[in-house]
Parts: C-alpha cells; structure tokens; sequence
C-alpha cells in the first residue's frame, strides 16, 4: 500500500477530479439479475453520501465503469454525477481526457479501483484506492487502502480522507454540527 496515509494525504490534497469504479467498489461485486436480465445493484447510502460531501467541497466525481447498467444511470442521476462513463475498456484514457478537459494532467485526478483491469488508471493518476477486498496485486500498488470493503463504506472512507487532506471536512461538517 504505497508509502503509508502521510503520502496519501499529500496526494489527496491535491485533487480536483476523483474517479470510482462500481463493480467491488461502489457496491460489494455481487451481480444480481433479475428474471428478465435486468441487472440489480446495492449501494451504500454512506458511500453516496460522501460523493456528495465531495461534490459540495469543489471536487469532481466521476463514474467509470467497464459494465453498463440501467441501475448505474439512475444512481448516477439520483447523486447528480454528470460524468458517468459505462461500458469502458480503457478507463485510463477516459480520465485523462476529463482531466485534459479541465486543463489539468492526471497529478490533480484520483481513481479508486478493485481489480487488475483497473491497475492502468490507477498507476497513471495523482491518488490511487482500493477497497480492504480488493485484489492483492492492486493491494499492493494504490497509495491507499481502505479499512471497509467494497459497496459497504470504503468509498465514504476515500471521500472522508480526501475532505481531510484538503482541509475541507470542518466546513463539510458544519451544517450537520450546528
């Protein structure tokens, strides 16, 4: 797990555009079909919660996703994510160029993934994390690890870290502490 939290931290504190996966990270892996092959997902309220927490503190969140689902969309829709990108095989060329759209390079973006297909993404941006099940080789290679697994508060744990290092939970915090 890269250098430790004190080197995640000061990578965190840099970002402005973080990107997630979905499957194993947003939600627990599971795929559920429904009798007509419409696919049924779970997501944790927390993990939502701390997109939005992010969003409201200026930084940018993404989807990328290698799956296409109807319910991605409507959680996409429901956190008013704009940058949803389903069905991706090279997720590293789609955060790069949402980072090149903001006139930025990939220093300033983050990405948190889970398995071996989203080590290229991962190695290329400024903040790397993975979920406490996630695969070991990604393990061994992100900047940070979470104590949470995948769809069951590890997201809400990189939004609360990244608040942090950016100085910005005390003022995310404020309007639930009053």
């Amino acid at each position: 797990m890269g250098n430790g939290v004190t080197t995640a931290t000061a990578k965190a504190a840099r970002l402005a555009l973080m990107g997630f996966d979905v499957d194993g990270v947003l939600t627990d892996g599971t795929l559920y079909f429904g009798p007509d092959g419409d696919e049924i997902k779970g997501f944790s309220s927390l993990d939502g919660h701390g997109l939005k927490m992010l969003q409201r503190a200026g930084i940018e969140v993404a989807i990328i996703s290698g799956r296409s689902s109807q319910a991605l969309a409507r959680r996409a829709r429901n956190l008013d994510i704009e940058e949803l990108h389903m069905g991706v095989e090279d997720k590293r060329m789609v955060l790069g160029r949402l980072a090149e759209r903001r006139g930025m390079d990939l220093s300033r973006a983050g990405y948190m993934g889970d398995d071996v297909v989203d080590l290229p993404v991962l190695r290329a941006c400024g903040f790397s994390a993975s979920v406490a099940d996630g695969h070991p080789e990604v393990l061994a290679r992100v900047d940070y690890v979470t104590g949470k697994k995948g769809g069951r508060g590890a997201v809400r744990e990189v939004c609360d870290l990244i608040l942090r290092a950016q100085g910005k939970w005390d003022e995310a915090m404020a309007g639930y502490l009053a």
